[in-house]
């Protein structure tokens, strides 16, 4: 279900008081009720796609099952790990081995063609996916144990409020929370979900989709814009991103706050990193702790030679790159970040203290760095990313920034700075701006009424995607 559409502000409302219509006791008929509710609001998107999320559930739910009870696990977490990751390779990376493999023949003058495909790649796929590897390598690892209840598994794989861009959830944090008895209507668990619910509206409406229109008229049609125009417009595709992927996991933490389960917690104010590596500790937490858990470790982690730990960071975060999509510009983004963490390990800049000026300094890199790098996910080649950059670079240019639209640029800059200070005060001050969990009730509804009019009077309304729905 899209958060920011009329169906949802329709239906959620309805599958809330069904849900807890249900008797608390009666656990089992909610999952239930829940998981028909996560199959038919996924089945809006593509229906036949919905054999997919089937057949990876069922691969990994017979799988954990059979390593719990033989002798010889591997061979079965390697023919379930590559079962279920048969659909992801081919729907998502069938195209761009078929290219790269025509490409690389068509240069030694070898003609190859095979027929690419034109379907669509499942919502989601990329998420659920390696939600559900993630539960068969914990259950290998004796981690996990194996779900004997096949409906509380497909649940966990399927829960509707993550299954389009996760968060990513461990079944340690899951299961449980599906298999115990739910109380009864939690009010203040309800309240600071519905609170994260409407900031996450905040951010998607007001920030993320108001700046698309923005950098989806200057990127795409760099070449027409000035240096400094295409520069503001990378920054601002660095706010949108941040704004439309972060917004949505508060959503569907929300979401799952107002249903009474939590959720794993995925974004940390990652422009306020003091280096790549803190980036990470930021960004996406629920993907970084799946790449360091079954990619990272298994490899040897930092517990081997620096020449070795190197290779390791630089393997982890090709996979990150590969994970986001079938693309050699995110496969270069995913190495871009790698060699960053690997140098700042070399320099040992996690050890060094500037003092605040000198954090100062290193958050504005970081955010720099971050933000070319962002240049190549966004374009489409890597033509096409190395010329904004150096558009951007280019001195031989005025400095100045055509922004359009004063008056829709004046709503991209208010949102953008109702973010950032909210974002500032929550990493250094914490306690001196609490508007939505303010000790009185006057400043707390003067805040909550303030964004919803904000909401509605500057949010753009088309229900666009999210950004990571694609992956």
């Amino acid at each position: 279900m899209i958060f920011n559409s009329f169906n949802f502000i329709v239906l959620f409302p309805l599958l809330f008081l069904l849900y807890y219509a249900i008797p608390a006791k009666h656990g089992k008929m909610r999952n239930m009720f829940l998981l028909l509710v996560s199959y038919l609001l996924y089945l809006q998107f593509k229906p036949i796609y919905v054999l997919i999320l089937l057949g990876v559930t069922l691969v990994t739910y017979y799988s954990a099952l059979l390593i719990e009870k033989t002798n010889n696990p591997k061979k079965i977490l390697t023919a379930g790990v590559l079962l279920a990751l048969l659909p992801l390779a081919f729907f998502k990376y069938f195209n761009f081995i078929n290219d790269s493999i025509s490409d690389a023949l068509s240069v030694i003058g070898l003609n190859y063609h095979l027929q690419g495909l034109n379907w669509a790649i499942p919502v989601g796929i990329s998420f659920f996916t390696f939600q559900a590897l993630g539960y068969l390598w914990d259950v290998y690892y004796k981690r996990q144990k194996a779900e004997p209840d096949f409906l509380t598994y497909a649940l966990f794989i399927s829960f509707f409020p993550s299954i389009l861009s996760g968060p990513i959830n461990k079944a340690s944090l899951v299961i449980p929370q599906l298999k115990n008895l739910r109380p009864h209507f939690d009010y203040n668990k309800a309240v600071e979900g519905m609170k994260m619910l409407l900031w996450g509206l905040f951010m998607k409406v007001v920030v993320a989709d108001r700046v698309c229109l923005f950098v989806d008229m200057v990127l795409p049609y760099y070449e027409n814009y000035t240096g400094l125009t295409c520069f503001v417009a990378s920054v601002l595709y660095t706010v949108q991103i941040y704004a439309d992927f972060a917004g949505y996991s508060l959503m569907a933490i929300g979401v799952g706050k107002i249903l009474g389960f939590e959720l794993t917690e995925n974004f940390r104010r990652p422009y306020f990193a003091v280096s790549v590596t803190d980036f990470w500790h930021r960004w996406h937490i629920s993907l970084s702790t799946w790449l360091k858990d079954y990619v990272y470790i298994p490899m040897g982690g930092s517990r081997c030679s620096k020449l070795r730990n190197y290779w390791n960071i630089f393997v982890t975060f090709l996979v990150s790159g590969i994970w986001h999509g079938a693309n050699w510009t995110f496969i270069i983004w995913g190495c871009m970040h790698g060699i960053c963490q690997i140098i700042e390990k070399m320099l040992g800049q996690q050890k060094c203290e500037y003092g605040r000026f000198g954090k100062s300094v290193k958050i504005i890199i970081t955010f720099l760095i971050v933000n070319f790098a962002w240049i190549f996910f966004r374009m489409p080649t890597i033509g096409d990313a190395v010329g904004v950059i150096g558009h951007i670079f280019d001195i031989n240019q005025p400095m100045t920034v055509e922004i359009g639209s004063r008056h829709i640029f004046a709503f991209i800059v208010m949102g953008t700075l109702i973010l950032f200070i909210k974002d500032w005060f929550d990493e250094f001050a914490p306690s001196k701006l609490q508007l939505f969990n303010n000790k009185h009730v006057s400043v707390r509804w003067i805040a909550y009424v303030s964004v919803i009019i904000m909401i509605l009077l500057t949010g753009v309304f088309d229900a666009g995607q999210f950004i990571y729905a694609n992956f």
